[in-house]
């Protein structure tokens, strides 16, 4: 009888842990139906395993902050690839600091709030914002691949 019930408890432990891990990768949350593209000042690159995290002060083409509907610079994030697979294409706490501007393009969550998921490239622009905003033509294109 104690042989079944431990066989029971892994079985459930297994197939507990497991939904977590799909549930995990799963985009259903995001608006994968339109991306917006958004240049931004980072504020903190949250490093993970599966995903890390961009958080960013949205800035406008002359790179001074966009204000939101509060008059405070709009704060926008974004879920990228995995910490490593970024710091292979060179974005990592120490190469890309805070005050690095960037563009990106994201799928937006569904229900509004400022944050996505990464749906391309990002562009790192440097320190400062260069004449003419933050573009493919300005920038260095990284091509990070999404997990």
């Amino acid at each position: 009888m104690r042989f079944w019930l431990a066989g029971l408890y892994a079985v459930v432990a297994i197939t507990a842990s497991t939904g977590r891990v799909l549930a995990h990768h799963s985009f259903a949350m995001y608006d994968q139906s339109q991306t917006r593209t958004y240049t931004g000042r980072l504020t903190r690159y949250i490093p993970g395993s599966n995903h890390a995290q961009l958080i960013f002060e949205l800035l406008g083409p002359d790179g001074k902050p966009v204000p939101g509907k509060d008059g405070k610079p709009s704060i926008w994030g974004v879920e990228t690839a995995s910490a490593i697979n970024m710091a292979r294409v060179g974005v990592s706490p120490k190469t890309f600091p805070e005050g690095t501007i960037f563009t990106v393009t994201l799928f937006p969550l569904r229900d509004g709030r400022p944050f996505g998921a990464m749906a391309g490239g990002l562009i790192r622009c440097g320190m400062t914002m260069p004449a003419g905003g933050c573009t493919k033509e300005t920038g260095e294109v990284l091509a990070v691949e999404n997990n």
